[in-house]
């Protein structure tokens, strides 16, 4: 490839012997047979067939990730119209996030037994038909199930664009192109708040959904008619008994989370008990796919993290997404509940950092294909941590202004770190293990998103409820437990600041891709 870097030996995965596919090679850009030759993706010119897929994913990618936060803003209206509690109504987002942790290791399967048209379709599909549910809703329990098949199509449609642009793009390109990922993964969330705040200030709750209904059966049509598979099947099989414990793992584990706020609001069911089999079924599952990964048939392969590289840069995500998930649900509830801003100024708060990201991300792909990540990475994770630091001030005298400040501050410096992180992370991977790279990405990234959502809501509860039964009035009270929430999230994301000191450019074994999983 012209402008890759020399060949050096790679710290990614190593390829098991014995493990080809059972079908021959496909390199990357030749994964069927009217694919444009290798040499001319090698060149760094994608074919025009290739660039439109990549299109129409990022497209309908946005669509489906913006409705992983639109329910931010609206908990306060759906706690007064539905009947809920603060901490119920945020399993709204939690449940979204959760659901895509658990069927995300299953695209991996997904993707390696199925062309790119027909998983296309089932994720919009899905993602159509919850919008429809939601939008029928005539309760909190229908909503909650509109979500979580929203949350189905959603989880199939980012590792389909990961690994689509890991198979068709050099990895000199990879940065520009996951700059415009970066603008997916975290523009669409932060835009999330400010759409919804905006039909909320005129409009029902479920015209949340009626509106996006539309749009996502015209992502659907158009997709259907104009993709392109890029993918060549291959015939495998799905370990149930895998898939039915990371559902036990991840869904104990956030729920054991999302009741430490439950029981500070008074209820009786036991945090430890979710937790401890979440614990539980998280270690089996793993010792399940080391066993399975022999063989070449586990859900997810854990292989990718013998890459020192792709390890370190998985728990900075981790962090970060903890970190955007959390302030995205956390600063609406303090503008709106503490400062007294209605739905529709709540979201256009945060509109400025979600523009500032978009804006960024193309530009930080385009350093990061110059200058690799930590010049990058290092400054971002910085500016992150003295913001979180920061809002452990708040009281419910703060202007507004500052906290919009703070909010662009808090995106300008995750926009740094998104696009090194999933360039570095998934780039340090052998090219078979792409679908499982871009598994696990996605499910640790939206494990940890439904993590930082449940322990931001229980710590604010925790200790809001605490401060209230010493004496403490209201707003007080609740603007002690935002202090304590985002005290919570600076000590964490210290992690992050650490990872991003040992983040490097992935290296590459030449031009001779391995063959594609």
């Amino acid at each position: 490839m012209t402008s890759s870097p020399p060949s050096r030996v790679s710290d990614a995965t190593p390829s098991r012997a014995g493990a080809a596919p059972s079908r021959p090679a496909v390199s990357p850009g030749t994964a069927s047979s009217d694919t444009a030759p290798s040499g001319a993706v090698g060149q760094g010119a994608l074919p025009a067939r290739d660039k439109l897929v990549i299109t129409i994913l990022l497209i309908s990618a946005f669509v489906v990730i913006l409705n992983e936060t639109i329910m931010g803003v609206a908990i306060p209206r759906l706690v007064e119209d539905l009947g809920i509690t603060v901490g119920a109504g945020q399993w709204l987002s939690t449940a979204f996030m959760l659901t895509m942790a658990v069927v995300i290791p299953v695209t991996g399967y997904l993707l390696q037994r199925f062309t790119t048209r027909p998983v296309f379709m089932a994720a919009m599909g899905l993602f159509s038909l919850g919008t429809l549910i939601a939008a029928l809703a005539p309760g909190f329990a229908v909503l909650v199930v509109g979500r979580v098949v929203q949350a189905s199509g959603t989880a199939i449609m980012m590792p389909l664009l990961m690994t689509t642009v890991m198979t068709l793009v050099p990895p000199a390109s990879r940065g520009k192109i996951m700059g415009n990922i970066s603008i997916v993964i975290s523009v669409a969330p932060a835009l999330g708040p400010t759409i919804s705040g905006a039909i909320l200030s005129v409009l029902d709750w479920r015209w949340m959904f009626w509106l996006v209904l539309p749009i996502s059966l015209a992502a659907l049509v158009i997709g259907s008619a104009k993709m392109q598979n890029v993918t060549e099947p291959r015939r495998s099989s799905i370990d149930v008994p895998s898939v039915i414990l990371s559902a036990v793992a991840f869904g104990g584990i956030i729920y054991g989370l999302s009741q430490l706020g439950e029981a500070a609001a008074g209820s009786a069911f036991p945090a430890w008990i979710p937790l401890v089999a979440g614990i539980v079924g998280l270690a089996a599952f793993i010792s399940r796919q080391l066993v399975l990964q022999r063989r070449d048939a586990a859900l997810l392969d854990l292989r990718v993290f013998t890459s020192g590289n792709f390890t370190i840069s998985i728990v900075a995500i981790a962090v970060s997404m903890m970190a955007l998930f959390g302030t995205i649900i956390l600063i609406p509830i303090y503008v709106q509940s503490v400062l007294g801003l209605d739905p529709l100024a709540s979201g256009l708060l945060l509109l400025p950092g979600g523009l500032a990201m978009g804006l960024l991300g193309p530009v930080v792909g385009r350093i990061y294909d110059r200058r690799g990540p930590r010049v990058l990475l290092v400054p971002g994770a910085l500016l992150v941590s003295a913001v979180f630091w920061s809002m452990t001030q708040v009281t419910e005298t703060t202007p507004a202004q500052l906290v919009l400040v703070a909010h662009v501050l808090l995106s300008i410096g995750l926009a740094l770190m998104f696009t090194p992180l999933m360039t570095s992370a998934l780039g340090s991977v052998r090219p078979h293990l792409y679908s499982h790279g871009s598994a696990v990405f996605g499910t640790a990234q939206q494990l940890a998103g439904a993590a930082g959502t449940a322990l931001f809501i229980s710590v604010m509860t925790l200790q809001s409820t605490a401060l209230a039964a010493d004496g403490a009035a209201q707003l007080p009270a609740m603007a002690g437990g935002i202090r304590a929430a985002f005290l919570y999230g600076a000590v964490i994301f210290l992690l992050a600041v650490v990872a991003s000191f040992f983040v490097r450019t992935p290296q590459v074994t030449g031009d001779a891709p391995a063959p594609v999983h």
